[in-house]
């Protein structure tokens, strides 16, 4: 099984008025969670930076439409930082999902600002689907320091330097959701680093993962925690997979470990994914 891109009916004649609204919402509501619409500027790291360069040496550059579609920014507004075509991916899978009626809730490892949980919330409202969750799971304080010991593929990038910037409390992803209409019983929160987090989760059952945990800790608990929950025919994303090497190890590791030799299709130049074979 393969998915495809939803057809843009927004704006032709032939199609019912509700199927365009809808269209035109989710459209809007994508916009405005990369900000495209008001176009803030984004936050950069020199490459290759060391601890005290990632702690001292933030620049700060204008809105650049090709670096904020392929999400190769830190916003210093928007409510994500993956950019349009990874947007554009989660609103493929999930709708997917739906009209294939694969069962299961929405759920992200990951999730910074809370852009990429409400976009799934919305799509879930503009669908009138009321049976599914969506799960916001993040430690809303950045990630951990590396624990290189157990995890040696961790000793790149320092993340937890980042903190100032990656760590979101839950008080204001809450708030993003509130501002989008979003907020309800339908969004499930789980606060806390993967590790304590996920082995007793209540999640019973996913159609779409998406992970955004950058390091091998974060990833290897994801999927092996989560991985056996999500339905076949559902969707697994990763948001670091061609960009993070520690990334895309855990992923490596784990489907040999598990014989998963389905391919892996790449969204942009960071994000990858692949459908859950029977």
């Amino acid at each position: 099984m393969t998915a495809t891109v939803p057809p843009m009916t927004a704006g032709r004649a032939d199609v019912p008025a509700t199927v365009a609204a809808r269209d035109l919402y989710l459209d809007l509501l994508q916009k405005v969670l990369v900000n495209s619409i008001y176009q803030d500027p984004g936050m950069l790291y020199p490459d290759g930076a060391t601890r005290e360069e990632i702690a001292g040496h933030r620049e700060v550059r204008e809105f650049d439409p090709k670096r904020r579609s392929n999400g190769f920014d830190f916003p210093t507004v928007a409510h994500t930082m993956i950019g349009t075509r990874r947007m554009d991916n989660i609103r493929t899978c999930v709708e997917t999902v739906l009209a294939d009626a694969v069962p299961g809730d929405l759920a992200e490892t990951g999730v910074w600002r809370g852009g990429a949980v409400i976009y799934m919330r919305g799509i879930l409202k503009a669908h009138g689907v009321t049976d599914r969750s969506v799960w916001v799971c993040d430690s809303f304080r950045g990630l951990p320091p590396a624990d290189i010991e157990s995890y040696p593929d961790d000793a790149g990038i320092p993340f937890d330097a980042m903190t100032d910037v990656l760590g979101v409390s839950l008080e204001q992803v809450k708030e993003n959701f509130r501002r989008y209409g979003l907020l309800d019983s339908q969004v499930h929160f789980l606060e806390g680093y993967f590790r304590d987090t996920l082995p007793t989760a209540s999640i019973e059952q996913l159609a779409v993962l998406r992970l955004d945990g950058d390091m091998y800790e974060s990833t290897i608990n994801a999927l092996d925690n989560l991985y056996p929950k999500l339905s076949p025919g559902g969707f697994l994303i990763l948001d670091d997979y061609r960009l993070v090497p520690a990334c895309r190890r855990a992923v490596t590791d784990y489907r040999r470990q598990h014989a998963i030799d389905t391919p892996i299709r790449p969204i942009d130049a960071c994000g990858s994914y692949w459908r859950k074979e029977a």
